[in-house]
């Protein structure tokens, strides 16, 4: 769901503030920031750019078939109130 290159960015930037005892405590330190970074994202609202971006083109073809659709029932009422 997200960009793991973008998580791994951000546990390092949150390890990297931390003070020196607590870095030394190593991978384990790493795991758990990108466990509790994990889990607090899958709690957020949110998706992925690439999901966005297919539902907006979905969005995008269905407005299109929708304008077609009020397009041919405007003709038919036009047509049925002329006879």
């Amino acid at each position: 769901m997200f960009d793991p290159k973008k998580l791994e960015q951000i546990a390092k930037q949150i390890h990297d503030s931390m003070p020196t005892p607590v870095k030394e405590l190593g991978a384990d330190v790493d795991q758990k920031i990108r466990q509790v970074i994990q889990g607090q994202l899958n709690k957020l609202d949110v998706v992925s750019r690439e999901e966005f971006d297919v539902q907006t083109q979905v969005l995008m073809r269905t407005r299109e078939k929708l304008t077609v659709m009020e397009q041919k029932l405007t003709a038919l009422e036009d047509k049925l109130a002329e006879k």
